[in-house]
């Protein structure tokens, strides 16, 4: 082990949100070394910006540095790690696919899929895009987006995908609202036939609406009791995600696809 790069480490280790400046002196306090080596390392970090000195107090607090790297840390983040062992579990729990998808302009893009392997599946292509007005997936994200924007959505035009696709703008006015009440999207083969999906929002940390997560399955296996059952998982998940999303602010714009 380098003696000097651990001591600068554990140097660094000691600027926290309990205490943001050390002097020299009382870092080599702290740590029971020499005045003269902390002094020397504390002078290297200063120099390359990853410290910054206080001309008045002598005291050392985190440099412009810390929050580049702190920047570049953040957008390489990826959302998709710290999401995907709740839709793990969703996915186990419910036997169906799982997914999130997220709000871009005046479509939904799918992010994140899985699937079960032991079952029949329903196939969903990570990248692939829909209106915001067919399906549970879209629905869910559309009913809570401004009312000038949902109108604006009507005025171009609802576009009939299947015999079951949502064409009337009261009717599906009318189920934004029952969306907005329960906080639970449902279709059944809107988009692709004989499929029902269940979804609810996922919320930006702001409050805003930026994506969904959804179950899907064949119509022969989404019985009643198998829908209700999903419902409660989605309900459970979705605290799961909110949870996440406030810890660590997530921002579904920095989603990076699964290799």
């Amino acid at each position: 082990m380098l003696k000097t790069l651990d001591l600068a480490l554990n140097i660094l280790l000691c600027f926290t949100k309990e205490k943001t400046s050390w002097g020299a002196r009382e870092l080599a306090k702290e740590l029971g070394i020499s005045h003269a080596n902390v002094y020397r390392i504390l002078s290297t970090f200063e120099a390359n910006r990853f410290l910054v000195k206080d001309p008045e107090t002598k005291k050392y607090s985190l440099g412009i540095r810390f929050w580049e790297l702190g920047l570049l840390s953040y957008d390489a983040m990826n959302v998709g790690k710290l999401l995907r062992p709740v839709l793990q579990r969703l996915m186990e729990a419910t036997s169906e696919s799982v997914m999130v998808t997220s709000l871009d302009t005046n479509q939904g893009l799918t992010l994140e899929v899985l699937e079960p392997d032991n079952v029949v599946r329903y196939t969903v292509t990570v990248g692939s895009r829909a209106p915001l007005y067919v399906g549970a997936s879209y629905r869910s994200i559309l009913a809570f987006m401004p009312e000038e924007k949902v109108e604006q959505i009507i005025a171009q035009g609802l576009v009939q995908y299947t015999p079951k696709t949502m064409t009337d703008p009261d009717v599906l006015r009318a189920d934004l609202a029952t969306i907005r009440e329960t906080g639970i999207a449902r279709s059944e083969g809107e988009y692709t036939p004989d499929i029902i999906a269940l979804a609810v929002p996922i919320f930006h940390y702001n409050g805003k609406i930026m994506g969904s997560l959804t179950i899907s399955g064949p119509t022969y296996r989404m019985t009643d009791e198998k829908v209700e059952h999903c419902i409660d998982m989605l309900k459970k998940a979705k605290v799961e995600i909110d949870e996440i999303v406030t810890k660590y602010q997530l921002d579904l714009s920095h989603y990076f696809i699964s290799e």
